[in-house]
């Protein structure tokens, strides 16, 4: 079976939670783990498990404004922010309008990264993905989920851990679901 997770990043936090769920994905899929920009309509169509995850800009998935804004805090930040290689080409709200599927059907799930606190003080990215993978008619196997990134804009402490347990949790469910379905 195929997993693909597909991720925009900034500054890397969202791509280190991408790759922990990949890992937790592959003791029972094969998983391709690809920015927004690289992920083509021919991967996803293969793919049985799709998985979406952006961080949360201002309530929601990112856009091209906020990922300008996003650069200037990099520059500002005196070096200590680094921008990732595809952060400010299209993420996933433009791969979604780009890479519609006409399959009408598949497995999927969502994940952000965001600050801790009251989603409804945060936002949450994730909602919003969920949104739009169910509006492309993906079948949800997990509720939306948020990874937290701490002051200084580094990964609270085991937060990759937590993603690499969600992704095998999605990967022994989707195995035990296939076993008692045969």
């Amino acid at each position: 079976m195929q997993a693909v997770v597909v991720y925009e990043s900034m500054f890397g936090n969202t791509r280190t939670i991408a790759e922990a769920i990949g890992a937790g994905l592959s003791d029972y899929f094969d998983v391709a783990v690809v920015t927004a920009p690289r992920a083509d309509r021919e991967q996803i169509e293969g793919a049985d498990v799709v998985v979406v995850g952006a961080p949360t800009h201002v309530h929601g998935m990112p856009r091209a404004s906020t990922r300008q804004g996003a650069a200037k805090q990099a520059q500002q930040s005196g070096g200590s922010l680094k921008l990732e290689p595809d952060a400010l080409e299209d993420g996933l709200r433009e791969w979604f309008a780009s890479v519609t599927t006409s399959r009408g059907h598949g497995l999927g799930a969502a994940f952000d990264t965001r600050m801790p606190g009251p989603a409804i003080f945060t936002g949450r990215a994730s909602k919003l993905l969920s949104r739009e993978l169910r509006r492309q008619g993906y079948e949800l196997i997990a509720k939306p989920e948020s990874f937290l990134v701490a002051k200084g804009n580094q990964l609270r402490p085991g937060e990759r851990d937590r993603a690499r347990a969600w992704g095998a949790k999605m990967a022994e469910n989707l195995s035990l679901t296939a076993e008692t379905s045969s």
